[in-house]
């Protein structure tokens, strides 16, 4: 599949913080072009999976997207990189990868290990933990001996060059990751539906911690496949590029991974990079468009007041993820984003601690709405949402998913 961008076009670079990386501002994200998901044997990876991924590594090349971010239980996402990187040398490669946390750190070795064997690297730029989302993996992380000293060890020998973290946990545990000053840089989501991480971002700059911002186009609403109301909003330029705008006109961002399946994934992300200096000509009005049409059809009281007095999932009859079920809905309901919620919706009560909590199937069968009210008496809308809920669970409900990997 042929693409549109210009061949001598190579994107810019920003300071990756306390590292002195000069880091290229789009990333080349390793979770979408690997072949399988599982562990599967090399002599099983196709010819053509191989060749498409080689392209895809060659045209980033191209373009200046030397920074490669995958990860231990990205199937076979190491291995197949780990190939290409023999046949396609780069002198400015910055290789990343990461590794979750474990209870035995000597497991958590060992998994390491792997990592440098399938990746056939020497050296490993940037190594993260993965998924720092419970308070029990930062324990694991920290504690004496811990997963960290593990890396602290590798990292002395020259293995390792710097140490991250990634996460999907919540904004204060993060911000208390941070804080320890062991990090280098940070994985996390933060773009234009979803701003609560702002204040890690903050925390960050302040230490000089690198901020890469993990999937802002699927994580980010699913713009590769946007409504038609979110196009028309997002007009004169596609919702890919505006998120991308959106997060990349805050220089406490040094870069946002773009997670490509086909060479023509690279369009709209470099056409954002192209149209940066003049971000504040679009993100603005952009921005007021979509905020009013989501007071036209949801209210300024409702938008302004919604996430007051919730209770976190794990106070909730159930462990029904309110807060997430309710933004879940303003999306829905403001912008068409329905296809998007109801994936999200899906995943809740199947993705472990990366997507923690229930959705709301359970409301009228095993939970029932006095049991729902008793936590809500703190918030303005006790006599709304559970309507809100219903409609939610009606629209979205009654499906499962498994987030793609379960490490």
């Amino acid at each position: 599949m042929k693409n549109n961008l210009g061949k001598n076009y190579v994107v810019p670079y920003r300071r990756f913080g306390r590292t002195e990386i000069n880091m290229p501002i789009l990333s080349l994200g390793g979770m979408r072009f690997q072949q399988s998901w599982s562990d599967i044997p090399g002599k099983d990876i196709h010819k053509t999976n191989q060749e498409k991924l080689e392209n895809i590594l060659k045209l980033s090349m191209q373009l200046g997207l030397h920074h490669i971010e995958t990860a231990r239980h990205y199937g076979t996402s190491e291995m197949q990189l780990g190939w290409a990187f023999q046949s396609i040398p780069d002198s400015k490669r910055i290789i990343q990868t990461k590794v979750p946390p474990m209870e035995d750190p000597k497991k958590f070795e060992a998994e390491l290990e792997i990592s440098f064997e399938r990746l056939k690297s020497k050296k490993i730029n940037l190594l993260s933990i993965h998924g720092l989302n419970l308070p029990e993996h930062f324990e694991q992380t920290i504690r004496p001996n811990g997963c960290l000293d593990v890396l602290k060890r590798w990292r002395k020998k020259g293995l390792i060059e710097h140490i991250g973290f990634s996460t999907h946990g919540p904004t204060d545990l993060i911000i208390d990751v941070i804080n320890t000053n062991q990090f280098d840089y940070v994985n996390l989501h933060w773009y234009f539906i979803y701003q609560d991480n702002i204040r890690a971002i903050n925390a960050a700059n302040k230490l000089d911690l690198g901020v890469f911002i993990i999937s802002p186009t699927d994580k980010g609403g699913h713009l590769h496949s946007p409504s038609s109301k979110l196009i028309s909003l997002c007009n004169p330029i596609h919702p890919i590029v505006f998120n991308d705008l959106f997060c990349l006109n805050n220089n406490m961002v040094h870069t946002i991974s773009i997670g490509t399946s086909n060479l023509i994934d690279f369009d709209f992300h470099i056409q954002a990079v192209k149209n940066l200096h003049q971000s504040k000509s679009y993100i603005p009005s952009i921005t007021k468009k979509l905020n009013n049409e989501a007071i036209k059809i949801l209210g300024k009281s409702w938008m302004t007041t919604w996430h007051q007095g919730l209770p976190a999932w794990h106070n909730t009859p159930g462990n029904i993820n309110i807060p997430l079920l309710l933004w879940l809905y303003n999306l829905s309901e403001a912008w068409d984003m329905t296809n998007y919620a109801r994936a999200r919706y899906s995943l809740l009560g199947n993705g472990g601690h990366w997507f923690p909590g229930e959705n709301a199937d359970c409301l009228d069968l095993s939970i029932s709405e006095v049991d729902l009210r008793q936590c809500l008496v703190n918030s303005p809308w006790i006599d709304s949402i559970p309507g809100i809920l219903r409609k939610l669970k009606e629209r979205c409900g009654g499906s499962s998913a498994q987030r793609l990997s379960s490490k």
